[in-house]
């Protein structure tokens, strides 16, 4: 795409009237996406007590591999407390125990070179000898395996007399076959009472549920727990429809019938699947927030002398009019007004909904090149993070007519809105800035967002701040 290209004005696709629309784009002032009237209670969590006591037990027993003068009850708090804080991530579905054994061997391989260095530390006298640690590493790790084992073995057992009722979402078609294929395999605990389509298929099988109602209706008469997103579905038209069915309760799973390409490991009557994050999951989205408002309400406070002097820099040079605010889409389809430094003034309101890029930047005053240049201009964007409207790293805001078409032509760029943008991200500090691949920055956002932590978040804002020093524009 050239900087004095822009994208045709999209056709629009007709639907099914009976089924709620779920766009991306909602109408202005509505409410975003699709709602169910209710809310289904939580579904009880499965407890973490029974391999916390796997864990522990095993701890005690790989402690018997320490001789009578080294087993202190220290030092067996010791190795118990390390083995539990290392304790294997709880895997999204049931798993097999030679599946666990690397993770489960690794850490218990920390806690005992732990529990050796703290030995050495502060008893050398009792200093643990390598055939000390190798006997403890083996003898746990046997017994953590057992346990872990028994109670994913009575998780199978439960599930297999009281399976999860499911949905299928995706076309009817495909969504049949991946239900056929789970129903054939009922040791997965899973088992689909209806597909969600716009249309039924007539191929028979399970009820095809088209509307609202008929969602709603079979949540509620089978206790719907479990949905299986067919993938592509969810990355372009029911991301509302899968949000409104999580903030029902619902856990999601995203299913590729075809092509085994995700790395969780999780499978689903063979299917390769993961769990999806809609935005229902808060754990550690708290501290994302807390991140937003402490690092831009204190950049705001230090460059304050730096956006004055730009300010009336821009003033003196272009006239009044110093802020530019433009129409983006932010999380969940909803707008909003992005702000920035004024480096160009387009022809009309239509040029700056449709243009891609400037036309010619070289055309420009010096000082707004600088600003471009330096990604100076991005600066009073903080106000967005600190009101909410952005993050500091998320997927660059777009405004809604290459959203809109974006949508339509690149898998996966509708999923991109599943968090708040941001001012820079996982794209943006591989090079995905201006006139670049729009499927490359689709994938690079759903890749972050998919495997998104805090810590992530802190590696982009220094990698971004790094760049900064050898600005290349945008």
């Amino acid at each position: 795409m050239t900087a004095e290209s822009t994208v045709p004005t999209p056709a629009g696709q007709p639907r099914d009237p009976r089924f709620p629309s779920v766009s991306v784009l909602p109408p202005r002032g509505a409410a975003a996406g699709f709602r169910f009237p209710g809310r289904m209670p939580p579904a009880r969590p499965v407890s973490p007590l029974p391999l916390l006591a796997a864990d522990g037990t095993a701890a005690v027993l790989g402690g018997l591999a320490l001789s009578g003068t080294q087993r202190h009850p220290l030092l067996l708090a010791v190795l118990v407390a390390a083995s539990l804080l290392l304790r294997p991530p709880r895997p999204g579905r049931v798993p097999a125990v030679l599946d666990e054994l690397p993770a489960v061997g690794g850490r218990i391989a920390v806690a005992w070179l732990a529990l050796g260095a703290f030995v050495a530390a502060y008893t050398p006298q009792h200093l643990l000898s390598a055939s000390t640690l190798l006997a403890g590493f083996l003898l746990q790790t046997a017994a953590g395996c057992a346990g872990r084992g028994a109670v994913h073995a009575c998780r199978r057992a439960e599930l297999l007399h009281r399976p999860q009722a499911a949905l299928v979402v995706g076309p009817a078609a495909t969504a049949q076959r991946v239900a056929a294929a789970v129903l054939r395999h009922p040791r997965d605990g899973v088992r689909p009472v209806g597909v969600v389509a716009d249309e039924p298929d007539g191929s028979g099988g399970l009820p095809v549920l088209t509307t609202g109602e008929e969602v709603q209706r079979a949540i509620v008469q089978n206790g719907v727990r479990e949905v299986l997103a067919v993938h592509p579905c969810m990355r372009a038209e029911q991301g509302p429809l899968l949000r409104a069915l999580a903030e029902s309760g619902c856990t999601v799973w995203e299913v590729d019938p075809d092509v085994p390409s995700y790395r969780t490991g999780d499978r689903l009557a063979g299917f390769s699947c993961r769990r999806l994050d809609l935005g229902t999951r808060q754990r550690g989205r708290t501290g994302k927030r807390v991140l937003d408002v402490v690092v831009s309400g204190a950049l705001l406070l230090l460059v304050s002398p730096l956006l004055l002097v730009c300010a009336g820099v821009l003033r003196l040079s272009g006239g009044p009019g110093v802020v530019f605010r433009q129409e983006r889409i932010g999380r969940h389809g909803r707008p909003f007004t992005l702000l920035k430094f004024r480096t160009h003034r387009p022809v009309d309101a239509h040029e700056s909904a449709t243009r891609w890029s400037v036309a010619d930047e070289r055309q420009m005053p010096w000082f707004c090149r600088f600003l471009r240049r330096t990604s100076l201009d991005e600066l009073l964007q903080l106000w967005n993070v600190l009101r909410g409207d952005m993050s500091l790293v998320g997927p660059r805001p777009e405004r809604p007519y290459f959203v809109a078409q974006f949508g339509q032509t690149h898998p996966g760029y509708a999923a991109r809105h599943r968090v708040r943008t941001g001012i820079t991200g996982l794209a943006q500090v591989h090079g995905l800035r201006g006139d670049t691949s729009i499927e490359d920055r689709a994938r690079f956002d759903n890749a972050y967002i998919d495997d998104w932590s805090l810590w992530q978040d802190v590696c982009i804002l220094l990698r971004t701040a790094v760049a900064l020093v050898r600005p290349t524009g945008s």
